[in-house]
C-alpha cells in the first residue's frame, strides 16, 4: 500500500500550481514549485502539508479580500461529491484542501468571521477538522456561535465538520483542553445533529460521545440513557458505539443504556489452546458460558489480554469478543484467535502473559500463556 504521505506529490504541487497562475497575478510558477519539490521526498505527510500550506501562504495577496477571491477560485466546483476526490484541472479538492484549511487557521485567526466562512467552503472538497481548531483555540465562544449556525445546513460535510471538528481528543489533531475540563457547550450541539439523515454524521457525534467519555464516563452514560428514550434504530447504534469505551470498561450505567444486564452465568474452563505463542502466530482459547438465568440473556463478550511490559509488569488491553444471545439454561462455548503479530502501537516483550474475559462488563476466569520473541543478533 503507497504511504499516505505520497498524496502530497509533485503533481498536486503542479495541479496546485494551475490553479494560483489561473487566479493569482503575479504568480512566479517556478520559484512556487521548486523549493517544495526540493524537500518534499524527505519529508512526511504533516510536514508535506505544512511546507504546502506555507507556500501558498507567500503567493496570495496580502488584502485579505482579494486573498478570500483567490483561494475561494482554486477550489473544486463540486460540493458534496469530491471531498474524498483528488485535485484536477476543476479545483483543488481531496487531500488537496488539507494544506489550505491549515494555512487559514494558522494565518487568517485574526479575520476571524471570514476565515471561518473559507473553512466551511473547504470542508466541503476535503475536511476542515483540523484546521477550524486554531478558532476553537483563539476563541471558543466565537467559533462555537457561527458553528451553531450550520446544524441545518444543506451539506453534510458541513454539518460533519460541527461535531469532527469540536472533538476534545480527536485523533491526530490538536486537543482542545477547554473542551477536554468542560464539554458541556457542545452537548445541545450534539443534541441537535444525533438525528441526522446521514450516517456520516451520526458517527461523527457517535466519536465526540466517545472522546468526552474517556474524561467524563458518568455523564456520557447519563446522555445515553437519556438518548434511548423514545430512540429510533439509528440514534442507537449512535448510542451503542459513542458508549464502546465505557462497555469495555464495564460502565453499569452506560449498559443499563444500551439494555444489558448484570450477566448471570457460569464461567467455566478459560483455556488457551496454545500454551506457548511463537510472535508473529494466533493465541487460540476458549471458555464455557453455562447460564444460571430463566430468561434468555443478551451478553457482550470480551476478552482481556495482559500483555507483558518492558519493567515486567502485566497491562491489560481490552478486545472485542463477540455479542450474543445465550438461551435459558443453555451452555455456550466461546472460542477466539487472537493474532500476535507487529503494530505500530505496542511492543511486546516475551515471556508469562495473562488472560481474561469481560463479559456485560463484569470480569470472568483467569488463564496464562507464554510469548515466544525472535532472538535478535
Amino acid at each position: 500500500m503507497e504511504p499516505f504521505k505520497n498524496a502530497y506529490s509533485p503533481q498536486l504541487v503542479a495541479c496546485i500550481a494551475d490553479h494560483l497562475e489561473k487566479h493569482v497575478s503575479p504568480f512566479d510558477r517556478d520559484s512556487f514549485c521548486r523549493p517544495i519539490l526540493a524537500d518534499l521526498e524527505k519529508l512526511e505527510l504533516k510536514e508535506r502539508a505544512q511546507l504546502i500550506a506555507d507556500s501558498i501562504h507567500q503567493v496570495l495577496p496580502e488584502d485579505a479580500a482579494k486573498r478570500t477571491d483567490a483561494l475561494l477560485a482554486m477550489l473544486h466546483p463540486d460540493e458534496c461529491d469530491h471531498a474524498n476526490g483528488s485535485s484536477d484541472e476543476d479545483g483543488i479538492c481531496g487531500w488537496g484542501s488539507m494544506p489550505l484549511t491549515m494555512m487559514v487557521g494558522q494565518r487568517w485567526v485574526e479575520d476571524f468571521d471570514r476565515a471561518m466562512a473559507v473553512q466551511k467552503e473547504l470542508t466541503k472538497r476535503g475536511s476542515s477538522e483540523f484546521g477550524v481548531r486554531y478558532f476553537l483555540l483563539s476563541d471558543q465562544e466565537r467559533a462555537l456561535k457561527i458553528m451553531r449556525g450550520w446544524i441545518d445546513d444543506p451539506n453534510r460535510h458541513v454539518r460533519r465538520l460541527i461535531s469532527e471538528g469540536t472533538r476534545p481528543r480527536l485523533p491526530w489533531a490538536m486537543q482542545l483542553p477547554r473542551l477536554i475540563e468542560d464539554p458541556s457547550p457542545m452537548i445541545p450541539i450534539l443534541t441537535a445533529l444525533r438525528d441526522d439523515d446521514e450516517e456520516y454524521v451520526r458517527r461523527s457525534v457517535a466519536n465526540h460521545l466517545n472522546d468526552i467519555a474517556k474524561d467524563h464516563p458518568d455523564s456520557v452514560a447519563d446522555i445515553a440513557v437519556d438518548w434511548m428514550k423514545g430512540a429510533g434504530k439509528h440514534r442507537q447504534k449512535l448510542v451503542r458505539h459513542a458508549c464502546r469505551t465505557l462497555i469495555k470498561q464495564g460502565h453499569p450505567r452506560a449498559m443499563q443504556a444500551i439494555g444489558v444486564s448484570a450477566p448471570n452465568i457460569d464461567v467455566k474452563s478459560l483455556t488457551v489452546d496454545t500454551e506457548a505463542v511463537v510472535y508473529g502466530n494466533s493465541l487460540d482459547f476458549s471458555a464455557s458460558l453455562k447460564s444460571k438465568s430463566a430468561a434468555d440473556q443478551s451478553l457482550i463478550i470480551d476478552y482481556l489480554i495482559h500483555f507483558r511490559k518492558a519493567n515486567g509488569q502485566l497491562a491489560a488491553k481490552v478486545f472485542k469478543g463477540s455479542k450474543m444471545t445465550l438461551p435459558a439454561g443453555k451452555t455456550h462455548i466461546f472460542k477466539k484467535s487472537h493474532p500476535i503479530r507487529p503494530i505500530t502501537t505496542r511492543r511486546y516483550y516475551g515471556g508469562r502473559q495473562g488472560l481474561s474475559l469481560r463479559i456485560n462488563g463484569k470480569d470472568y476466569g483467569s488463564a496464562e500463556f507464554d510469548l515466544i520473541m525472535p532472538e535478535t543478533g
